[in-house]
C-alpha cells in the first residue's frame, strides 16, 4: 500500500467568514465543499470529547485547504505568529504576480503583513514576505520569475 496523493492541508480558524474572505478574496482560493462535523467517531478521530465544526474545503492550483472551523469545543490560540523554528508547519508559501499591489490589499483588509521581513534577493530576481491570516498562520508570498521555479539548492536523492 503506498500514499496516492496529498488529500488536503488542515488549518484550525477561528472565524470562518474571517478566513474565507482571506484565502478566498484575497488568495484566489475557491470554495469546493462545506461540511458539518458533529459526531462521536469524528471526535475519537480528532481526539476531542466532543466535536462541533464547520469544515470548509478551499482549493487552489491543485493545492486543497480544509478550513476547521470549530464551535465545541473552543478554538485554543492566541492568534500570535509563530516562530520559524518552531516545529510543525511552519508556512503556506504562495507565487504571486504583483507582490506589492496584493500586501496593499491584504493590509486594506485588515490583515497582518509582516513588513520586517521583506526581502529583495538580486540573485533570484525576486521579493518576498510574510503575510499572516487572521490566527496568525503563516503565508510567505513571493514574487519570482519563471514558472513553476525550481527550488533553489543542490539536488537530493533517497
Amino acid at each position: 500500500m503506498a500514499v496516492i496523493r496529498v488529500g488536503h492541508i488542515g488549518i484550525c480558524v477561528s472565524d470562518l467568514e474571517r478566513a474565507l474572505a482571506f484565502y478566498c478574496d484575497l488568495l484566489g482560493f475557491r470554495p469546493l465543499t462545506e461540511t458539518t462535523v458533529a459526531d462521536a467517531l469524528s471526535a475519537k478521530l480528532l481526539r476531542l470529547p466532543e466535536v462541533d465544526q464547520t469544515t470548509v474545503f478551499v482549493e487552489r492550483d491543485g493545492v486543497r485547504l480544509a478550513l476547521f472551523a470549530f464551535r465545541k469545543p473552543k478554538p485554543l490560540g492566541s492568534g500570535r505568529v509563530r516562530a520559524m523554528n518552531e516545529t510543525g508547519m511552519a508556512a503556506l508559501m504562495l507565487r504571486v504576480d504583483g507582490l506589492d499591489a496584493l500586501v496593499e490589499k491584504i493590509r486594506a483588509a485588515g490583515f497582518r503583513v509582516l513588513d520586517e521581513t521583506r526581502i529583495e534577493h538580486p540573485a533570484y530576481n525576486s521579493k518576498l514576505l510574510f503575510v499572516c491570516d487572521g490566527d496568525g498562520t503563516l503565508i510567505e508570498l513571493i514574487e519570482i520569475p519563471g514558472d513553476p521555479y525550481t527550488p533553489f539548492g543542490k539536488s537530493i536523492a533517497r
